[in-house]
Order: C-alpha cells, then structure tokens, then sequence
C-alpha cells in the first residue's frame, strides 16, 4: 500500500488530485449513507481543489446523490489552504460551513500555525499532529502544545482531536488536558470500507473492547515494569 504522503504530491503535480479528490469524496459520501446515523464521516481536501471552481458544486452533488446528511460530513484542511488565496478560500470554506458540513484544521501546530487563522474562519475542530502525541513522554515542550492547542479550544468552542494515539498512558495525559477526541491504533488500525461496514453493524463494541484489551494490557506492563497504571478517559470521545 502506497502511503498518502507519497502518492498525493505526485497526484498534485500532474495534476489528477482535483479528479481523484472528487472520485474520494462521492465514495466516502455513498459509504457513509449506509452506516448508523450517529457515525460521521472525515474527508480530506488538497488545497489544489480549491484552485477547482467546482469543489462547492462537487460536494453537493456527493451529498445528493448519496443522500447523506451534511451535518455528517467533516472536510479536513491543511493551514496552506489559508496560506495561500486566503479570502477567495476563505468564502468557499464559507459556502461549505453554511450547507452545514463541519470544517477541521488539520494538522494544527505544524507549519505556520498562525493564530489568526481562527480569527479568519469559524473552524469546528483543531486536529493535533500526532507528533506532539508521539513526544507525550520524552518532550515536556509538547505537553506544553498540547495544552495550548485544547485551551485554545475550549476558548472558541472548537473540538480538538489528537492523532496517532497508540499506548493508553498517551491516552490518559490527553484526557487530562481536556482533548476532546482522539484517534489511533490504541482503537484500531485503517479498516477496509467492507470490513468497517460489518463492524458498524454491531455497534461500537468492537473498538471499545479493542481499546479496553490494549489497556489493560498497557496496564500489566507498566505493572512489570514500574506499578504504573492507566486513567479512566472520562468524557473523550475515540474517533474510528
């Protein structure tokens, strides 16, 4: 399998992103109408679509013709969609918000990570990288990120959702600082459509008891080593 981050500047550079990004969006739209109402559904958007006159059009008509409610569809972008045309893809974000799609700043604190970004754009959740997560434990600076990035969020009444998260002692300091959501293979690993359907089909008891295995076997290994153990993860929600 061929990693996003291979084959997506390849794709931009010759100039089939625009297609393959609106291949992605109508699948992932068809997809999700099949599943449980309260699953939503993430989309990633290149800033190259942007560049496309079409990309408001494209995801009505994804949503039409799957049916799928907006308020269940999330399209996640990166700060150089901000970065570079910033007014005219400012409006389009706009438009988007306004059909009542939810909009994520992906990746936050990478990059520029200008604040005024959020003055610029009513954003619905912050997307921590997951190398701040990946550091929890050796990098005192990236606790410190994180609690500004999720303090930051509850100022403005945007979600945050950390990335990568794959041992349950990340799990507990991220609750600790408040994140909202969280995602990683401390839940599960990336699902094929086919099997992710079966799995939505008997609820989210699969990825509760996949987490709940993996904890408890974080817990008996921090017991080996140090007498460690895990913390509850209160309100937080795990993202599939």
């Amino acid at each position: 399998m061929i990693p996003p981050d291979a084959f997506i500047p390849v794709a931009e550079e010759i100039g089939l992103i625009v297609p393959i990004g609106e291949w992605v969006l109508r699948q992932a739209c068809a997809e999700a109408a099949g599943w449980p109402e309260m699953i939503k559904i993430a989309v990633n958007l290149s800033p190259v679509q942007f560049k496309s006159k079409r990309l408001v059009e494209t995801v009505v008509e994804a949503l039409q013709e799957s049916g799928l409610d907006p308020a269940r569809l999330e399209l996640e972008i990166t700060e150089s969609v901000l970065l570079h045309g910033s007014a005219g893809n400012v409006a389009v974000l706009q438009e988007l918000k306004d059909l009542g799609i939810r909009i994520s700043m992906d990746d936050f604190g990478t990059g520029y990570s200008s604040l005024s970004y959020l003055q610029k754009f009513p954003f619905d959740k912050l997307k921590i990288d997951q190398s701040f997560v990946r550091e929890l434990s050796d990098r005192p600076e990236a606790m410190a990120i994180i609690r500004a990035v999720t303090g930051l969020g509850r100022s403005l009444q945007m979600l945050t959702t950390a990335e990568g998260v794959e041992t349950p002692e990340q799990l507990e300091r991220l609750s600790r600082e408040g994140c909202t959501e969280v995602q990683g293979y401390l839940f599960s690993e990336p699902r094929p459509a086919s099997e992710l359907a079966r799995l939505l089909a008997c609820g989210t008891a699969p990825f509760e008891r996949l987490a709940k295995d993996r904890a408890a076997l974080g817990k008996m290994e921090g017991a080996e080593m140090d007498g460690g153990e895990a913390g509850e993860t209160g309100e937080m929600q795990a993202v599939a």
